[in-house]
């Protein structure tokens, strides 16, 4: 059998299956009334064009909207949007849409790639928010157009500064290193990948991987018709609220378990500063008591001069050593978004299946919703996503060549350990 028509063949029997595109577009109003009456606060939109064709859809389950006050206020955008094409009008329509269950707020960061529709549409329709771009998509720009690991490892460092002075220092020496790799980090605005530099709050969010991991999760069903796409998606999000509601359930502690541990590593080293009293407010932490000041902590403010615990919300090494001097609980210097309590409160609520065996009003099953106007290109569609350089890199990169002792072969020890 040729290739061609094994291809043809393999098409015919999925569509048999699965269902044509075509007729997913048929079911679309009716499979979003049924989520809506399932899952109460679910929002769905969808647009069509003049002619009945389909344009855009939107869907947010009620548990995620109800959830997200919960979390900390920022939005990475890649995800849970179907459209044609990326282009400033389809950007413009999801913005709108979320700004229905997300209002702009000077308090709110958005965290995206570098497309130019999406810094178009979060400007026109989240004017307030502040905006960041994710560092590994400016990291794989990097290493496509510019060399040295000296330079792509001061690049990594000047992203992730707290303090202006180390920032400042680190991109001096990308500077001396390569001015033309300093011109593009200009040019791509400090105030978009830096930490420092950046107007609203981020917390410890640099990229979109969040995102990209559910793009990843959802990869197998891009080739389904739309309602199995959204089918899919809502099996995802029902084993996953499921999933984190039960782990949250779980958790005895005040903070959640990876903060806690988290500050466990800072309390033992927060062990070696000693601190002394200021004032009511400030105190001043160093290394021993003959050490140089290191920085000043205000635990009322909860600031401290190093600039991680204004930034992450939660108490610095500095901070937790003043804490323990000022007998104040470090739990309570940490932000409510790390608390135990609202884990489970974002997560409990579930996401309902749809229940077929309800009828659906006839005015919503006879709305039309006909398939967009598509060209087919010549060849097998691909499924696949091409990798990024740095992709490319990390995936030739060769394993660390594991030490063996030269007596014995064995790994683990060397000659002079070595019990034979």
């Amino acid at each position: 059998m040729e290739y061609w028509k094994s291809y043809r063949t393999l098409k015919f029997a999925r569509e048999i299956v699965q269902g044509t595109p075509e007729s997913g577009f048929e079911r679309l109003h009716s499979y979003l009334y049924m989520i809506i009456r399932e899952n109460p606060s679910t929002v769905a939109r969808l647009q069509i064009d003049e002619n009945g064709k389909f344009m855009y859809v939107f869907l947010a389950f009620g548990a995620s909207v109800n959830g997200f006050p919960f979390m900390r206020k920022v939005v990475v955008v890649d995800a849970f949007v179907v459209v044609d094409t990326e282009n400033d009008d389809s950007w413009h329509w999801f913005f709108t849409q979320l700004k229905l269950l997300i209002p702009d707020d000077e308090g709110l960061a958005i965290i995206s790639d570098r497309h130019n529709s999406i810094g178009k549409a979060i400007t026109n329709v989240y004017p307030l928010a502040s905006r960041g771009i994710c560092t590994y998509h400016l990291y794989k720009n990097i290493l496509g157009h510019y060399k040295g690991k000296d330079a792509f490892r001061l690049v990594k460092k000047a992203a992730r500064c707290f303090r202006m002075s180390d920032f400042t220092q680190i991109f001096e020496e990308i500077e001396a290193i390569n001015p033309a790799l300093h011109g593009y980090l200009q040019r791509a605005d400090v105030r978009l990948w830096t930490r420092v530099h950046f107007p609203g709050e981020r917390y410890n969010l640099m990229t979109t991987n969040i995102a990209e991991s559910m793009n990843r999760a959802l990869s197998n069903a891009r080739g389904l018709n739309i309602v199995r796409i959204l089918e899919s998606i809502r099996v995802m999000m029902t084993r996953r609220f499921a999933e984190r509601r039960e782990d949250a359930r779980s958790q005895r502690t005040t903070l959640t378990r990876g903060v806690e541990k988290l500050l466990h590593g800072r309390v033992t080293a927060a062990r070696d500063l000693a601190v002394q009293r200021i004032d009511d407010h400030h105190t001043e932490v160093k290394y021993g008591f003959s050490g140089e000041s290191l920085h000043v902590v205000n635990l009322v403010e909860r600031k401290c001069t190093c600039r991680r615990f204004e930034l992450e919300k939660l108490p610095c090494v500095h901070a937790i050593a003043a804490a323990e001097y000022m007998n104040v609980s470090r739990i309570s210097l940490c932000s409510l978004y790390y608390t135990s309590n609202y884990l489970v409160s974002a997560y409990s609520e579930s996401v309902m299946p749809v229940d077929s065996a309800q009828p659906v009003p006839e005015l919503v099953a006879n709305q039309r919703c006909l398939p967009p106007t598509v060209r087919q290109p010549p060849g097998r569609p691909k499924k696949n996503r091409m990798k990024s350089a740095l992709e490319v890199a990390l995936s030739n990169k060769r394993p660390r060549k594991e030490h063996t002792c030269s007596r014995c072969r064995q790994s683990g020890h060397n000659a002079k350990t070595c019990p034979m």
